[in-house]
């Protein structure tokens, strides 16, 4: 059976996209990309060195003739976000993305693609070996871990690049050049769980799902709608309603860098109390709709009977847990004072989950500026010590700061112009970049980050422009033979 990526051009970038998308890569599973890798770099006769954590560089000789240029680093990470609809079968351990083409664009079927960033990995093979692509001295840096904390970059044995000019292949919008990103923080928060036997007699699952999710750092700015913060209105309201209610278990989102999508509680409720609830959902989603509608156009609350066990949460750590939740912030907290329209300091409240005795929480904070993140990431710590929860910081990564006059930048921008007969923007990112760990591994590293147009990054619907990756590639040609 044919692939729909079969005749996409450049064919070079895109063959090699069509094999990483069947190799299943989740973060901290990447062992088969890792093997697929260095298999690759065997058959090309290339040099591949590994460190303890599994991050992969490969060292592609200069082309004929460019043997003393200075190398150039490109980098990219193998890992991709697992999300799903909740009506999806795939599993992210076995199973290929299942690709389709819809115009200009390629995008996975009830999944993410991982063109975040299995594109910016394919980019830097099909420069290793399309004869066409003059380049110097390559160093193909592949992180581990990138999506659950930029844990490869952090644990990158620094005796392993030898160039300090990188082009990172991670950035998502067409045209632009990047040259700074936000530094974040996560936190892991955990109420004990105190149970109690219930006597109420229905039993209810509460539902909230349709929403669009998307990258809790590109995507922050549009106001997205958080699941797990409206299922704790919802109960919020439900108690305000008069509903006696019990919380038997709650869950909502994944993945500590996706706006949650889905999220649910199941109940114990007092008789007639199905039927109140649907009232009271109703009204609540006439109200998100007028909150939200615009962005995320498909919500849809559920209150449904269920199968819930009799062993609930008690009335103190419910209050608690429903305090908690609704106080947490989430969404844009500040905008940047330097940088037009450029987010400073956000929160998502990523997960909530159950595990054994816990309720396992976690938030993920996000700025460019180092104070306002820790000044955030105490207030979430606060709130939630008050409310009687355990609250572990594992620490943060750093941000990259801008250089405005970066040598490989103004190289860069010339070439742009050249290429395309206009001027590339130049922007900071809402988001963790692996330059700025990579930046603060490697002193003096002089780093750009660009790459094609991807849209909805970590959440089902993501998908990558056909005509943005043609534009990248040979961005990326004419960027390796001026640096040649």
């Amino acid at each position: 059976m044919s692939s729909p990526l079969t005749d996409l051009e450049p064919r070079i970038v895109w063959g090699y996209f069509d094999e990483i998308r069947k190799i299943p890569r989740p973060s901290k599973h990447e062992e088969k990309i890792q093997a697929w890798l260095k298999e690759w770099a065997s058959e090309h006769g290339l040099e591949a060195d590994e460190d303890q954590v599994g991050n992969l560089v490969v060292r592609v000789p200069a082309t004929q003739g460019h043997e003393e240029a200075e190398t150039v680093v490109l980098q990219g990470h193998v890992d991709m976000v697992p999300e799903k609809n909740r009506d999806v079968e795939h599993d992210f351990l076995v199973d290929p993305i299942e690709v389709v083409r819809d115009g200009d664009w390629v995008l996975a079927q009830g999944t993410t693609l991982g063109s975040d960033n299995g594109v910016g990995v394919s980019l830097a093979l099909a420069a290793a070996t399309d004869p066409d692509c003059v380049h110097p001295p390559l160093e193909l840096l592949f992180t581990v871990d990138e999506e659950t904390g930029l844990t490869g970059a952090t644990e990158l044995d620094d005796s392993l690049l030898n160039g300090r000019r990188l082009l990172n292949l991670d950035t998502e919008e067409d045209g632009a050049f990047y040259i700074g990103c936000a530094g974040g923080n996560d936190l892991h928060i955990t109420f004990n769980i105190e149970r109690q036997s219930s006597k109420l007699p229905e039993q209810i699952q509460l539902l909230v799902r349709g929403l669009r999710g998307g990258h809790s750092g590109v995507d922050i700015h549009e106001n997205r709608a958080n699941a797990v913060k409206l299922l704790f209105r919802l109960l919020k309201a439900a108690k305000e309603a008069g509903i006696e209610f019990e919380i038997a278990s709650v869950e909502g989102g994944s993945k500590h860098n996706a706006i949650p999508r889905e999220a649910f509680a199941d109940l114990r409720a007092a008789e007639g109390s199905l039927e109140k609830l649907k009232e009271v959902a109703a009204a609540q989603k006439e109200e998100f709709d007028g909150e939200f509608g615009i962005i995320d156009p498909d919500l849809v609350i559920e209150v449904n009977e269920a199968e819930v066990g009799d062993q609930v949460f008690t009335a103190d750590l419910t209050g608690r847990l429903v305090s908690a939740l609704l106080a947490a912030p989430h969404g844009v907290l500040a905008m940047s004072r330097e940088v037009a329209g450029l987010v400073e300091t956000s929160n998502n409240v990523a997960v909530i989950k159950m595990e054994e005795e816990v309720i396992d929480i976690t938030t993920s904070t996000r700025s460019s500026v180092m104070p306002a993140l820790r000044a955030t990431i105490d207030q979430i710590r606060a709130g939630f010590e008050l409310a009687g929860a355990n609250v572990e910081d594992p620490g943060g990564y750093p941000g990259w700061t801008p250089d405005p006059d970066s040598p490989l930048l103004n190289t860069g921008k010339r070439v742009f112009q050249e290429t395309f007969g206009r001027e590339p923007e130049v922007k900071a990112i809402h988001a963790g970049l692996e330059c700025g760990i990579i930046g603060e591994k490697f002193p003096g590293m002089d780093m750009l980050s660009f790459g094609p147009e991807i849209s909805s990054p970590h959440a089902p619907g993501e998908k990558v422009q056909i005509s943005s990756v043609e534009k990248t590639w040979k961005l990326l040609k004419a960027f390796l033979l001026e640096l040649a």
